[in-house]
C-alpha cells in the first residue's frame, strides 16, 4: 500500500488502486412488488442516465421471439426489450452491451439492440469486463499510441542525462507493495551534523517521454488516471512506459525530477531544491520486508539488507517526526480498514480480509505528502500556472448534523457559525482511538467531509491541514502529476522566467485539465469500488446461511447496514428484525421498536445470518440472528 487510507485525498493499496468509501445501495421502491410497472419518476431517471451514454451493459434473457436485457445499473429501473432481429446471436444469460433505440413511454419498456457480446455471466473475467464496458473505459490503446510508445528507447544515453544532476551513486530506494510494477517514486534520507534531516524524493520524469500534444499525451488526457480493478490494471500509459523506461526499476539508470528537503527536528521544511536528475535505484523494497527490518522480526531479511538497516531506521525516525507535526496541525487520521480481496486463478473471490497496514506504509505516505506540499508552495509563490489538489472545509450544516449524532456518544466537533478547523475533527478522532465506536465515527466523519478535487486555484487541503497541496508524486498513473511535471520542467529549463503569453497558455490548460482529471478520477473510483462490491457479493454467495458477528455501520429509513470483521457489508431489511413496526430517528440515526422499544444504534454489535448475496446486483442481505432466552 503506497499511501494510507485517507480516502478523501489519495490512496494506493497493494494493487495501487484508488479507493473511496463505499456508497450505500440505492433502492428503487415498489419495484419488487410490481416489477412490470414503470413510473413517471423511473422514466425520468432512465432518461437522465441515458443522457450520458446510449449503451447499457446487462444480462440477456432469451425467449423464442423476443428477449430482454436486465441492466447492471439498477437505477435504470426497467428491463430493455430486444426484438429477435436484434439478438446478434446472443445466448441466454450472456453479458451484453445493448444500444438504446427507444426510451420507455406510456407503460412500454425501453427498447434496444445488442451491439456486443461480452460473454457468459460465469465465465472468468466477464464480470470485470462488464464493468469496463458499463463505464466506457478506454481498455485498449489505439495503434498510434502503441506505435509511439514502442518507438521510445528503453535505455538512457548521454543526450538524455545532459544538464541533469547525477545521483546514481547515492543510496536510493523504492518501497511499494510486492506486486507493484509501475514504480514512480523513490526516496532516501541522510542526517546532518546539526540534527536536521535531508529527505530526497525522486519521481519518474514521465514528462521527458510524454511530450505535449503527442498521441501519448492526448491518450493520457483522455484516460486521466490508471484504474485498478483487483485482477487487472487499465493504465494511463502503455506498458513500455509504465512498467518500462519510466518505472524506477532497481539497478537501471532512470530520469527523475528530484525534490531535496532539509527538515528540522520539529518536522518543518527549512529549505528545498527541485531539479532534474538521473538516478539508479539501489534496492526495490516492499512494505513487508521494510517492516521486518524496523521490527527486527525476521533475521534472514535483516541479514539480506544488513548494510541498509541504518538508512531505513533514519526513514522511520523522520516519518515519526513528520507525522507528529501533521497531527499537531490537525491532519485527520481516519483509520478506516481497507478491503483485500483474494482471487483464485480464475478470478473468483475466495477470501475477503482487512488490508494489513505497517508503519513502512506510513513512511512513504509522510514523505510523499511532504514533497507534494513543498512543490505546491514553491509554485504558488511563483504565481505559476498549476494544478492543485483542493480539499475544502465541510459545510457547517453537515458538521451540525454530525454533532447531533456525536452528542449521544459524548463527543462534539467544535465549530463556529461559519467555519471549522481541522483540529476540531482531529480532537474527536484522537479521543475515539482504540474505542469500540472508532470505526463508526470515523466513517461518519468521512461522510461529512467534502470530496477532494483538482483545481487551477490553490484553496488548501482541509484533510491534511495544509495551505498548499498538489499531486506531484505519481505521474505514471495520474495526469495532473504529469502536467505539473511539464510545468516544472518548463520553469527549470527557462530559469524560472516564463513569458506572460506562455503563462496564459498553460493557465487555460490548468483549468481544463483539472476539470477533466477530476471527472475521470470520479469514474475510476466508482469502477474500483464497484469491482470490490461485486467480488464481496460473489464471495458471500458461497456463505449463504452462515452466521457472523458484525457491527451496525449505518441506519437508514429502509434498513440497517451491518459490517463484518472482514469489511463485508450487508443490509438487514426491517422485516428481518422482528415482528413489529420500527420508527426511524434521522437526527440520532437510531431505530426504535414501537412495541418493545428495542433500540438499534450505529456501532451496536449484532449477530447476523447471510440470507442472500447476488454479484449481479452487488447486493448482500442479512437477517438478525435471534437467540433464544
Amino acid at each position: 500500500m503506497k499511501y494510507k487510507n485517507h480516502k478523501y485525498f489519495h490512496t494506493k493499496n497493494n494493487n495501487k488502486k484508488a479507493y473511496m468509501n463505499k456508497q450505500k445501495i440505492d433502492i428503487i421502491k415498489n419495484k419488487a412488488s410490481n416489477p412490470n410497472k414503470t413510473s413517471k419518476d423511473e422514466n425520468t431517471l432512465s432518461e437522465n442516465i441515458l443522457k450520458l451514454k446510449d449503451t447499457v451493459v446487462g444480462t440477456f434473457k432469451k425467449s423464442r421471439n423476443f428477449g430482454f436485457v436486465v441492466p447492471d445499473n439498477k437505477k435504470l429501473g426497467t428491463d430493455i426489450f430486444v426484438s429477435k432481429k436484434h439478438f446478434m446471436k446472443a445466448k441466454n444469460n450472456q453479458k451484453v452491451v445493448v444500444q438504446i433505440t427507444k426510451l420507455p413511454q406510456k407503460g412500454m419498456k425501453m427498447e434496444g439492440k445488442i451491439v456486443e457480446i461480452i460473454g457468459n455471466i460465469n465465465q472468468a473475467g466477464v464480470d470485470m469486463m462488464s464493468l469496463i464496458k458499463e463505464y466506457n473505459l478506454p481498455y485498449e490503446f489505439p495503434e498510434p499510441v502503441i506505435k509511439q510508445a514502442k518507438s521510445i528507447k528503453q535505455q538512457l544515453d548521454d543526450t538524455d542525462i545532459k544538464n541533469r544532476k547525477d545521483l546514481r551513486n547515492e543510496e536510493i530506494f523504492t518501497i511499494d507493495g510486492e506486486d507493484a510494477k509501475d514504480l514512480d517514486d523513490a526516496v532516501n534520507v541522510t542526517k546532518l551534523d546539526n540534527g536536521n534531516y535531508i529527505l530526497g524524493v525522486h519521481i519518474a520524469d514521465v514528462s521527458h517521454y510524454v511530450k505535449e500534444g503527442t498521441f501519448l499525451d492526448q491518450e493520457a488526457i483522455l484516460r486521466g488516471t490508471s484504474v485498478y480493478m483487483l485482477d487487472r490494471v487499465i493504465p494511463m500509459l502503455p506498458v513500455e512506459l509504465s512498467n518500462g523506461i519510466c518505472s524506477l526499476n532497481a539497478g537501471k539508470d532512470r530520469l527523475a525530477i528530484s525534490v531535496i528537503m532539509e527538515i528540522n527536528p520539529k518536522g518543518q521544511v527549512v529549505s528545498s531544491d527541485i531539479f532534474k536528475s538521473v538516478i539508479n535505484v539501489t534496492e526495490r523494497m516492499n512494505y513487508n520486508d521494510v517492516q521486518k527490518i524496523l521490527d527486527n522480526s525476521d533475521k534472514e531479511v535483516v541479514k539480506k539488507y544488513d548494510k541498509y538497516v541504518e538508512h531505513f531506521k533514519r526513514m522511520e525516525e523522520l516519518a515519526h517526526i513528520l507525522k507528529a507535526r501533521r497531527e499537531k496541525e490537525g491532519s485527520l487520521n481516519l483509520d478506516i480498514p481497507e478491503t483485500k480481496v483474494i482471487l483464485d486463478k480464475n478470478g473468483v473471490a475466495v477470501d475477503i480480509q482487512k488490508y494489513e497496514m505497517h508503519f513502512s506504509n506510513e513512511i512513504i505516505e509522510q514523505f510523499m505528502l511532504t514533497a507534494n506540499e513543498t512543490v505546491a508552495e514553491k509554485f504558488f509563490w511563483l504565481e505559476a500556472p498549476f494544478i492543485y489538489r483542493v480539499h475544502e472545509a465541510p459545510d457547517i450544516e453537515k458538521v451540525t448534523e454530525l454533532n447531533k449524532f456525536l452528542f449521544n456518544l459524548g463527543y462534539r466537533v467544535k465549530c463556529g457559525k461559519e467555519e471549522v478547523h481541522p483540529t476540531a475533527f482531529a480532537d474527536v478522532l484522537n479521543k475515539i482511538k482504540g474505542k469500540p465506536e472508532e470505526m463508526v465515527i470515523s466513517n461518519l466523519v468521512l461522510r461529512t467531509l467534502k470530496v477532494a478535487r483538482y483545481e487551477s486555484e490553490n484553496k488548501g487541503h482541509f484533510g491534511i491541514a495544509s495551505k498548499y497541496y498538489c499531486h506531484f508524486t505519481s505521474p505514471i498513473r495520474r495526469y495532473p502529476d504529469l502536467f505539473i511535471h511539464r510545468i516544472i520542467s518548463k520553469y527549470l529549463s527557462q530559469g524560472y522566467n516564463l513569458s506572460e503569453e506562455e503563462k496564459a497558455i498553460y493557465g487555460s490548460q490548468t483549468t481544463k485539465y483539472a476539470e477533466t482529471s477530476s471527472e475521470r478520477e470520479k469514474i475510476a473510483q466508482k469502477v474500483e469500488r464497484e469491482s470490490v462490491d461485486l467480488k464481496m457479493a460473489e464471495y458471500m454467495e458461497q456463505h449463504i446461511g452462515e452466521e457472523y458477528d458484525g457491527i451496525i455501520s449505518s441506519i437508514t429509513s429502509f434498513g440497517i447496514f451491518v459490517e463484518l470483521e472482514n469489511t463485508v457489508e450487508g443490509m438487514i431489511r426491517f422485516d428481518k428484525l422482528g415482528d413489529e413496526y420500527f420508527i426511524y430517528d434521522g437526527d440520532r440515526k437510531t431505530l426504535v421498536g414501537e412495541k418493545t422499544k428495542v433500540t438499534y444504534h450505529i456501532g451496536d454489535k449484532m449477530k447476523i445470518r447471510v440470507i442472500r448475496a447476488d454479484k449481479q446486483s452487488r447486493q448482500i442481505d442479512f437477517e438478525k440472528v435471534v437467540t433464544e432466552q
